[in-house]
């Protein structure tokens, strides 16, 4: 009998050491088998080739996807400070490969104002005398968005313009939450110790660097006088403002970077760097305070998720926007896409059928907002496939129309943010979207820290009657994972109100129509604006613009295209990563 169950057990044995062994051989084989330029361990997409490095250098030095994304993130701050920085805000979308809840047993409650109730997803437990939420399933939202502070001007969305403009002045400034946001993902998630994260980009900030491409396209925007203590930063010694390849250095910020990295979050929010931001924002005008500071508080919630063909797609609820991109992905995916679906006239048909479904979307945008202070639950039908079928039947295949028939409201469309995208090598994605609004954000520059101030309440202009302390506003940032049987694909972009368009064609030029990542991200968009114009990338195909200008469609001219996608996909042991060639990035990775 004993000797029976001693073969049972070594035949057991025998079985999962084969069965290990295959995994392990077919994994070598996969990765043998990349293609070349392909990464098969792990990569970073940034909106730089320096970034996406740092970011690849912490993943190789044993950091996980969210140590890696937080470094590049602080690079992306210093190599284009027009974009994002310590001033702003983002949303991180996390995806753990361990399957457990999380690396932390709970969240605390996200009390940012007092009528807060606990997030959907959430079971609420008591302890002693703390309350906690358990959060289910393994993809997780950290946003770390901007607020309302508890003091505004109470006629501030009066002063919003009909027009596009860069809103700039202290009363758009929102309660930064961007190093909160690391703070959390960085608990949750996080295997090197914090201040590691922050070395690199302060050595770059402190020792300088050549001005890059996209940075000194927009250095001439902030050659006003009302702008001047941010002009500053980037005069030489003559007072000339600096052109690309002139040395540009950071050295105040490097030093509240420093203090951070050493002392942690609360040298931001509570310490004597707190204090000095506010006496800077105060002598500017703003109504911040270290009250407002103190009581920033980041939410942690479960992803909401869709399926797509194969995948599941996992994405933020509001104020993210990627309830807005999930309707229109539902409705196009409902229609019989292919490689055929880009030729000949088939080609109209294709965009005629996705600027329909934009403009319906621009019709639901007034509803996305904070969840935590608007009871209007609408936005969560947008991601239903019965809600984007009742639209999908409203659409013609050769006609448009008028704005009542989109129930379309007057809104302003955006610019500005940052993406990155990153797969670590035990399979942790993170998409993870950040800004400070418009480019350079409020213009409002703190001098005793080196930060520049976000005008991200400019967001609610057209979207909202009026506002609330705590609030968050609405966005267009929507950083997504999809997750199918044996492909990630961790993907985001930026550009404002342009987000939308870039990752929806993305996903449909690669995921349905048969391009590669890499032709995906690269080919020209339609923007459909907030007036429902659409606005033709150069290279957009002339004969289908020709086709839908018969149909109706207002065509106006765009002198800037600020869509970019960074995006890194996993396929069994291979993995691609790109960087959009428009802000002239490139991914690393190993």
């Amino acid at each position: 009998m004993a000797r029976s169950k001693a073969r049972i057990y070594t035949c057991i044995a025998l079985t999962l050491v084969s069965a290990i062994g295959i995994i392990i051989l077919c994994t070598a084989f996969a990765k043998q088998n990349c293609t070349e330029g392909v990464f098969r361990s792990a990569a970073v997409a940034a909106d730089s080739e320096i970034c996406s490095k740092i970011g690849r250098d912490i993943l190789q030095r044993g950091g996980s996807a969210v140590d890696g994304a937080i470094a590049a993130l602080l690079c992306t701050s210093v190599i284009n400070p027009q974009s994002m920085g310590i001033g702003g805000g983002s949303i991180f979308t996390v995806m753990d490969s361990s399957g457990k809840d999380t690396s932390s047993p709970c969240y605390e409650i996200p009390h940012r104002h007092p009528n807060v109730k606990v997030t959907e997803g959430g079971e609420i437990k008591t302890f002693m005398s703390c309350t906690f939420v358990y959060f289910k399933g393994k993809v997780k939202i950290i946003n770390s968005r901007e607020t309302v502070p508890q003091e505004f001007n109470p006629d501030l969305l009066s002063g919003c313009p009909h027009t596009f403009q860069m809103m700039t002045g202290s009363q758009w400034i929102g309660v930064p939450g961007e190093i909160r946001g690391y703070e959390q993902a960085h608990r949750l998630f996080g295997k090197l110790p914090w201040a590691s994260l922050f070395h690199p980009t302060i050595k770059l900030a402190r020792e300088g660097f050549p001005v890059p491409q996209v940075l000194g396209r927009f250095i001439p925007l902030i050659n006003t006088d009302e702008t001047l203590p941010v002009r500053q930063l980037f005069l030489d010694k003559n007072g000339n403002l600096l052109k690309v390849g002139d040395t540009v250095k950071f050295e105040k910020l490097a030093d509240t970077l420093e203090i951070i990295a050493n002392q942690g979050a609360d040298a931001f929010y509570t310490g004597k760097v707190a204090e000095d931001l506010i006496r800077d924002i105060k002598e500017a005008g703003g109504t911040l305070s270290m009250k407002d500071l103190e009581l920033f508080k980041v939410t942690v919630t479960d992803a909401w998720t869709i399926p797509l063909g194969e995948y599941q797609m996992h994405f933020p609820p509001p104020p993210s926007g990627g309830a807005i991109l999930s309707f229109i992905l539902n409705i196009m995916k409902e229609y019989p896409l292919n490689s055929a679906s880009l030729m000949g006239k088939q080609k109209t048909l294709t965009y005629q059928r996705y600027i329909e479904a934009c403009k319906f979307s621009n019709g639901l945008r007034k509803y996305i907002r904070d969840p935590h202070f608007n009871s209007e639950p609408r936005a969560l039908k947008f991601t239903e496939q019965q809600f984007a079928d009742h639209f999908r039947a409203m659409i013609s295949s050769n006609e448009t129309h008028d704005a009542q028939y989109y129930n379309i409201a007057p809104y302003l469309d955006t610019m500005g943010t940052t993406h990155v995208s990153v797969i670590a090598e035990d399979g942790t994605a993170v998409s993870v979207t950040s800004t400070i609004n418009h480019m350079f954000g409020s213009r409002v520059f703190s001098p005793k820290t080196g930060v520049i101030l976000n005008n991200e309440l400019a967001d609610f202009c057209g979207k909202a009657d009026h506002i609330v302390a705590g609030e968050q506003p609405p966005s267009s940032m929507s950083p997504v994972v999809l997750q199918s049987k044996y492909k990630t694909l961790v993907i985001g972009g930026s550009g404002g109100s342009m987000i939308t368009t870039g990752m929806a064609l993305t996903l449909m030029n690669h995921l349905w129509f048969g391009k590669s990542l890499e032709e995906a991200i690269a080919a020209p968009v339609v923007f459909v604006d907030s007036k429902n114009a659409l606005k033709f990338e150069p290279d957009f195909d002339k004969a289908v613009v020709e086709d839908l200008k018969n149909f109706g469609h207002t065509v106006e001219d765009q002198k800037y295209f600020y869509n970019v996608v960074n995006a890194v996909e996993k396929d069994i042991g291979c993995i691609q990563a790109v960087s959009d060639s428009r802000k002239m990035g490139k991914a690393a990775g190993y």
